[in-house]
């Protein structure tokens, strides 16, 4: 009794290869492109694909192939963008056994005694195609000289032969052989595209799929349609029967969606010790620190999208979207800048630390003391609208007007100058003290003439500044009368004053008349006097 040997399983991602341009997925331009080429006979020799993996790179190629030497089911057809699929040429290359469709690797074929075998070849007619099709992958490994020993051939080959490469890094591909080819970028293929397309392919293996797992699947593909049927064909493996989000999330390492809005609640509320433990518990879980911080920047996302009324991502699970709802009305866009900018530079410290947990728990015990941080922009608006800002206690003089933290006007001008530079203002106080003069000085009414041209904003910011640090409005004008010196110009005569006197102790005549070609390069005043 003979009893048939069952047909080997295939992958999804070979089984459901594209046969035609019309199940080509997310490339209408390019397919577009070819059709009209094809339809006004304006057929480039050589094409080159480039795009990421699994956007259809190789499937577009042997499309290409396809569509150049169908013959149609009548046996009298030509090049058409919609082959038939059932002549013998269309069979065979779908097949891989055309005889004129020669496909390459170029990852283990990189040298010039492989693409020579290429030139001798093109001299031949097809044997019974229209043409002789070379497809070569990854045709960015070829070596220098298998490049230029190709450029001759590839500039003006046959009639008969096409040249169709494909390539994932087509900046390592020369000029010299890009200017030769008709480029075409495979763009990335949409979550929603890839969606799509999982669900007709669960459709046809009469699996149920949810879609809110068919969401999970299409984002962790990336673009790719190879990468999410390969994931869909080991959910499928996975559930048994049926595919359920949580089954996806399960076997993606997504199930600790939950512990990452935990930890982030916990970064929120700056419990550092609960952060701490929380962090302790998913690394023994096995979880790595760089990806807590990966998931936590993807929440952060998620907060500023929901902030924003940004469309609902289909992968987010109801508690993930209410969370981040809640989160949205909570902060301000400022904070949530702020914690991004945090959580990415922590990531980046971790992925190069030689002791990442240790790395991770620093960068978020970082995020939880900036909370305590001002605002940048608010400090702004405060100083723009001439609104106090609190100051350390410590620098804080009695209350006055009935506001907290406010400072007293100092009885000079050079006091001023020095609050200024004490109270984060060092720009201002620097203009003040290097290329100003006083004029009047009568608080809260300062006339000052400059040295030098100042910006134009100066006594603008001069104003609010002093307003914030004294709860005054002060009048500040620009005059042309007589002024005293700036304080610079004061503090270099008083140090040549000085200088002088020294000049004129008699010890020190004395020590000069002794040494002639001496200088004094640097001294010290003691000043003793008696009781």
């Amino acid at each position: 009794m003979s009893s048939e040997s069952p047909q080997p399983y295939r992958v999804l991602a070979r089984k459901y290869r594209p046969q035609s341009f019309e199940e080509l997925v997310g490339q209408d331009a390019m397919v577009r492109t070819l059709g009209n080429a094809i339809k006004r006979d304006r057929l480039a020799h050589a094409f080159l694909l480039t795009g990421v993996r699994g956007v259809g790179k190789t499937s577009t190629a042997r499309l290409i192939a396809k569509a150049l030497n169908c013959i149609g089911p009548d046996g009298n057809g030509g090049p058409t963008i919609s082959p038939c699929n059932v002549c013998e040429p269309c069979v065979a290359i779908a097949e891989g056994r055309h005889i004129d469709v020669i496909e390459m690797d170029a990852a283990s074929n990189t040298g010039v005694d492989d693409v020579r075998e290429i030139i001798e070849a093109v001299r031949y007619a097809a044997v019974s195609a229209r043409y002789k099709v070379y497809i070569v992958d990854e045709v960015h490994m070829l070596s220098k000289n298998a490049f230029n020993a190709l450029l001759k051939t590839l500039e003006e080959p046959p009639a008969h032969v096409k040249f169709l490469f494909a390539t994932t890094e087509v900046n390592k591909v020369p000029v010299t052989v890009l200017s030769r080819c008709q480029r075409f970028d495979l763009r990335r293929i949409s979550a929603e595209q890839l969606a799509a397309h999982f669900a007709a392919v669960a459709q046809k293996e009469e699996v149920e799929v949810e879609p809110e797992a068919l969401a999970l699947i299409a984002r962790a593909a990336e673009g790719s349609a190879r990468d999410g049927l390969s994931i869909l064909d080991q959910a499928i493996a996975h559930g048994a029967g049926g595919v359920t989000a949580d089954q996806v999330r399960a076997m993606l390492g997504l199930s600790d969606r939950g512990a990452i809005r935990v930890l982030l609640g916990l970064l929120l509320t700056g419990d550092a010790q609960g952060a701490l433990a929380a962090i302790k518990d998913q690394y023994d879980l096995g979880v790595e620190p760089s990806a807590l911080l990966r998931g936590l920047l993807e929440s952060v996302h998620g907060i500023t999208r929901a902030k924003v009324g940004g469309a609902v991502d289909p992968a987010q699970s109801h508690e993930e979207r209410d969370a981040y709802s809640d989160w949205a009305s909570r902060l301000s866009y400022a904070a949530i800048h702020r914690l991004w900018q945090l959580l990415l530079k922590g990531l980046g410290e971790v992925n190069s630390a030689a002791i990442p947990l240790e790395a991770a728990e620093m960068a978020l015990l970082r995020v939880i003391h900036a909370s305590d941080l001002p605002d940048p922009g608010a400090i702004m608006e405060k100083l723009a609208s001439g609104e106090a800002i609190s100051v350390a206690p410590a620098a804080a003089s009695p209350a006055k007007g009935g506001q907290d933290a406010l400072l007293k006007a100092p009885a000079t001008f050079a006091g001023l100058v020095q609050m200024l530079a004490d109270s984060g203002k060092p720009h201002i106080a620097q203009q003040l003290h290097d290329f100003v003069g006083m004029v009047r000085y009568q608080p809260p009414e300062l006339v000052i003439r400059p040295t030098k041209p100042l910006s134009g904003d100066m006594t603008r910011d001069l104003g609010a500044a002093l307003k914030a640090l004294t709860g005054d409005t002060w009048q500040i004008g620009v005059s042309d009368e007589e002024a005293q010196p700036s304080l610079l110009a004061q503090e270099k005569a008083g140090a040549d004053t000085l200088r002088q006197q020294v000049l004129d102790e008699p010890i020190v005549k004395a020590a000069f008349e002794a040494f002639p070609d001496a200088e004094l390069t640097d001294y010290t005043v003691n000043d003793q006097r008696s009781a």
